[in-house]
């Protein structure tokens, strides 16, 4: 998978369309991403123990790697991925600039 716990990522379809948030989890066998405060869903939570809180909780719900793309840092547009190799060392960089990635 080209993208990456904690890369800033901006979705292209689907209910939260334009959307850009922060990678939290990303599940490669299922090919999957978790973005904060996209694709968010109620959750009820029982209490387990005496003390514990019962409610209705906000949980980020994972989308398709492929409905998102990383956006470049330094031209701020949401780009394919690219690798070049920099002394012996796969970079990957922004297809429409050129930038590094981190």
């Amino acid at each position: 998978m080209r993208i990456k716990k904690g890369d800033n990522v901006q979705v292209l379809s689907g209910n939260d369309k334009g959307k850009t948030g922060e990678v939290l989890e990303v599940i490669p066998k299922l090919n999957r991403v978790i973005v904060k405060g996209v694709n968010v869903r109620k959750k009820h939570v029982k209490a387990r123990k005496q003390g514990d809180e019962s409610g209705i909780i906000p949980v980020e719900c994972s989308i398709p790697s492929s409905k998102v793309n990383v956006v470049c840092p330094k031209c701020g547009k949401a780009t394919k991925v690219g690798y070049s190799m920099e002394k012996d060392q796969k970079v990957r960089v922004c297809k429409k600039c050129g930038a590094k990635l981190k």
